[in-house]
């Protein structure tokens, strides 16, 4: 099977982007893994596959694949590309669309200069709905890993984020208790495990363990996801810049119930096929 693709990323999270509106895309995992291999595939941290819409309120369908394979809820720098994808693809003129994902809908806005933003919704804090076994719904939860006592808040952005602040985000151990906190027993769908440091009252530095995926150059819904705990715990203001190894997201969020809203780059690297 020969597929058209393009590569693309924001702030270095790096995506393999399908056309599943204009060519029949059905993938088997095994398939969806190879063309996140970095040595024999394209490349990528996930795949995003544009659909046409189900919902009548959307514009279009977003499905976001891990490199392992699996199906996610939703990607906050893949929503940005995802416009960029389709705006230059000519699917659509429009510079504000609707999208339909697992997570619900979102609203990616096209700016003059080039940057894209989004509208997240609101974050969800019920334990039931993250989902987080045990949890209270509070800013500040305790959750056990490796015979300690980590200080974590937990939250959805579209899929469940375990947030903690660190002293130096250099030295945090990422590697070590990224891959225990994203299997913990207690987030039954696995979560995303986020590092962040506090470097002022509007600047965030931030490093994520994405569920599926590993560390990554940066993550949107975590960017989202730790700017909101930050501001919940009293830390930073709203807008907050988010650090990240790729680059920085800002994001606006004005409190519970409103919508977080997410700015940052989509860039097009190139654009290619491949034989599956």
């Amino acid at each position: 099977m020969l597929l058209k693709f393009t590569k693309m990323h924001g702030a270095g999270n790096d995506f393999v982007m399908l056309d599943g509106v204009r060519q029949k895309i059905e993938l088997t995992p095994e398939q969806l893994r190879l063309l996140a291999d970095r040595h024999f595939g394209v490349g990528c941290d996930q795949i995003l596959i544009v659909e046409k819409a189900v919902n009548k309120e959307a514009d279009f369908r977003y499905r976001i694949f891990n490199a392992d394979g699996g199906e996610v809820e939703q990607c906050g720098n893949g929503a940005r590309c995802f416009l960029r994808f389709v705006h230059d693809q000519k699917l659509t003129a429009k510079r504000e669309i609707v999208v339909e994902t697992h997570g619900g809908l979102i609203s990616p806005r096209l700016e003059q200069d080039g940057r894209v933003t989004v509208n997240m919704g609101a974050p969800v804090f019920k334990p039931a709905l993250i989902p987080f076994d045990g949890g209270s719904g509070a800013v500040s939860e305790p959750l056990e890993v490796a015979g300690a006592t980590l200080d974590i808040s937990a939250l959805s952005m579209g899929n469940p984020h375990a947030v903690q602040v660190v002293d130096d985000i250099e030295s945090a151990p990422v590697e070590k208790l990224g891959p225990l906190i994203e299997h913990h027993p207690r987030f039954p769908k696995r979560v995303n495990a986020g590092f962040m440091q506090v470097m002022d009252r509007h600047t965030l530095r931030l490093r994520v363990y994405e569920r599926g995926a590993g560390e990554t150059l940066s993550c949107g819904t975590g960017a989202c996801a730790a700017a909101v705990a930050g501001i919940r715990r009293g830390l930073v203001d709203s807008p907050v810049s988010v650090a990240t190894r790729g680059g920085v997201l800002t994001i606006t969020w004005d409190g519970d119930g409103r919508p977080v809203q997410m700015t940052g780059p989509a860039i097009t690297v190139f654009a290619g096929e491949i034989n599956l």
